[in-house]
């Protein structure tokens, strides 16, 4: 019951295309349980449809966001079915393409007058993981691109659900001054299962069966 209400209460959040991302006064190591003190109280949005918004029959994914002022943490939780992993996993460099096996993902851009232009993160529940620059007006999206994020991820097959974290300094996504009121354009994805019956959440319908539509990203706004 406890988990129904606290994913009805973020799906209404998610409807609104907004997720306030809450002050973390300290930097932290990067801890892939909700119930931590670190996450426990940060926002949080839920979301089990596809791109095109319609329902996948899944459990909704959560995400959690949090942020200081050298880095935006981010928490995925994933509650899964089958887990279609990549064969021998490689976590010490970029993975292309990771986003053929289970995936969860963060598109976000700074960059207001040029929407055309975001990041791309993502980690996969062996905590494989890949960073990107995407400049979609020139149709480049540069996978040799290095962010400096840190990834992480733990699988708990008994309770079937598996964490990936997210640890990103600010340096590589905004120039400006990073302060409470900062707004970003973002959407959260994952993806789960092999072909045929794989299945591409969004917490922003694309309308699309891509997830690079960056007219139909929601907002993140920074605050204390």
């Amino acid at each position: 019951m406890k988990f129904l209400l606290a994913a009805c209460a973020a799906l209404t959040m998610s409807s609104a295309q907004t997720i306030r991302c809450s002050y973390a006064a300290a930097d932290s190591a990067l801890v892939l349980d909700p119930e931590a003190t670190f996450w426990k109280d940060a926002p949080m949005v839920a979301f089990e449809h596809d791109s095109l918004g319609k329902g996948t029959g899944l459990k909704p994914t959560e995400v959690r966001v949090r942020w200081s002022k050298q880095f935006l943490y981010v928490l995925f939780v994933g509650r899964y079915d089958v887990l279609y992993l990549k064969p021998n996993p490689v976590t010490d460099r970029d993975t292309v393409p990771l986003w053929d096996w289970d995936v969860a993902e963060l598109f976000i851009g700074s960059d207001f007058a040029n929407i055309q232009r975001y990041k791309e993160f993502e980690v996969s529940p062996q905590g494989e993981w890949v960073d990107l620059d995407v400049r979609k007006d020139l149709k480049e999206f540069d996978w040799k691109w290095n962010s400096g994020f840190e990834p992480s991820a733990r699988i708990d097959r008994e309770a079937k659900v598996w964490y990936g974290g997210m640890k990103i300094p600010w340096a590589s996504l905004d120039s400006r001054e990073i302060k409470a009121g900062n707004e970003y354009r973002v959407n959260f994805y994952r993806i789960e299962g092999a072909a045929p019956g794989r299945k591409f959440l969004a917490w922003q319908p694309t309308k699309s069966a891509s997830y690079h539509v960056p007219e139909e990203f929601g907002r993140m706004v920074l605050v204390r």
